[in-house]
């Protein structure tokens, strides 16, 4: 009888041991496809940049032979532009140098200047009244943004989920109780699990929570915060 008592205990304590190193092994893979989504989103933005920076360089590339063509098909500057200028007259050469041979002329008694008097300053016009300044409008405070919530209280989202969750803005339980159709598809495609929010009522879950009514969430979801929730 104490055989089979030790046996069935070795057994219990096996299925425990094996049902925590699941859940261990199950959140670690979790994370491991979150970072698997996180990178092949990153590479696909890479070869997008790389794409278009490739289609960047070659408009350049087309640009600078454009302008390369453009040069070599611009004529030479014109030749008339650089002459030098021609020479004067012959006639006004010769009447250059017979005024150059007559004596210099007197210069004339300069006037001497008649004193004028200066007219009186005018009176500097009154100063207009300096417009009153207009009272700048109080600004309006900036509404500070919402506290984020315990997402993990939530039954199904682990550490794992509620880190990708926060990656993507949703750290409220309003937020996921308005969630429409096409933002559960969004999140899951995320989370890389199809049909779980709805399994596991996720915005069933956040409306009661958003809605501060705890004894009804805790009436519903009795294992919600427990080891199990993930």
């Amino acid at each position: 009888m104490s055989t089979f008592f030790y046996m069935l205990l070795a057994f219990v304590v096996g299925i425990l041991v094996g049902w925590f190193i699941w859940g261990r092994l199950r959140g670690e893979l979790d994370s491991v496809r979150g970072d698997l989504d996180r990178t092949r989103s990153e590479r696909d933005r890479l070869r997008a940049d790389s794409d278009r920076l490739k289609g960047e360089l070659d408009a350049s590339g087309r640009a600078r032979a454009d302008l390369e063509s453009r040069l070599r098909d611009t004529p030479s500057a014109k030749a008339g532009a650089d002459k030098a200028a021609t020479p004067a007259p012959s006639a006004l050469m010769s009447t250059t140098s017979a005024a150059a041979k007559a004596g210099p002329a007197k210069p004339a008694a300069a006037k001497k200047p008649t004193a004028t008097k200066t007219a009186a300053a005018p009176k500097p016009a009154a100063k207009a009244a300096a417009p009153k300044k207009a009272a700048a409008p109080a600004a309006k405070k900036a509404a500070a943004p919402g506290k984020a919530d315990n997402l993990r209280r939530l039954i199904g989202i682990g550490p794992v989920n509620e880190r990708l969750l926060k990656g993507q803005g949703v750290t409220t339980y309003a937020q996921i109780a308005a969630w429409t159709a096409a933002d559960v598809k969004r999140i899951e495609e995320v989370l890389n699990f199809d049909g779980r929010i709805a399994r596991e009522k996720w915005i069933e879950q956040a409306k009661l929570l958003a809605a501060g009514n705890e004894a009804e969430f805790a009436r519903q979801f009795p294992t919600a915060g427990t080891a199990s929730n993930s």
